[in-house]
């Protein structure tokens, strides 16, 4: 599962994949879905893309995103900024609380995600 969520750590979006799936080709996905104008993108090192840095500079956003180890130029990053993205991980926590979640109790993809949207209501209404 792939998720966007805003500063607050309520979810915006979200994605079901494989587990074969690359997080990077899903974020880029989730990403060319919303308007990022003036804001700030904060994700892990596996986001570390040159074709997520390019998008992210055609829609004026900022990306505080490290760059990974095999980078011959590691771009800069306001790591300040990078400590709030421990929201995206609280959100996983959260939704994990719903043991159906957690356990991936659903055989389909389909009725995990609609569990996961209504998770995701609860969040928000939280």
């Amino acid at each position: 599962m792939h998720a966007i969520v805003d500063a607050l750590g309520n979810p915006l979006r979200f994605n079901l994949t494989g587990g074969e799936a690359h997080d990077s080709v899903q974020g880029f996905n989730l990403l060319k879905s919303m308007k990022l104008t003036r804001k700030q993108v904060l994700a892990d090192r596996a986001y570390d893309t040159n074709a997520i840095r390019t998008f992210l500079k055609e829609q004026q956003a900022i990306p505080v995103i490290p760059g990974k180890k095999n980078r011959r130029v590691i771009p800069k990053y306001d790591r300040d900024v990078y400590k709030e993205r421990h929201l995206v991980e609280c959100f996983f926590n959260k939704v994990k609380n719903y043991r159906r979640l957690a356990t991936r109790y659903d055989k389909l993809a389909c009725t995990f995600k609609s569990f996961l949207a209504l998770a995701s209501i609860m969040v928000w209404l939280a």
